[in-house]
């Protein structure tokens, strides 16, 4: 598992994870201090107020209209964690 930090691009299993503009937009806004890239989207770690960051998170999205879910379960809870995914 890799953890990444800010604009990171990683090369993973020799297939290059690509960020989509609409992600893209949303990290530079959210400015996640702890992320996982993911093939969909990233998984945000670490949050100490987790329903506050996925409200934030939603505003985000709907502010600057970006094809972009939320996803979050009982499982990512255990970790303070949600997802962020393309539409």
């Amino acid at each position: 598992m890799l953890l990444c930090g800010y604009r990171t691009k990683l090369i993973m299993q020799n297939n290059q994870i690509k960020v989509s503009p609409d992600l893209q937009q949303f990290i530079d806004k959210f400015e996640p201090s702890k992320f996982k890239l993911l093939q969909g989207g990233i998984e945000i770690r670490g949050i100490n107020d987790i329903h506050r960051n996925i409200a934030q998170a939603k505003e985000i999205i709907a502010r600057l209209k970006l094809r972009l879910i939320v996803s979050h379960n009982a499982e990512m809870l255990s970790y303070r964690g949600f997802e962020v995914n393309n539409f």
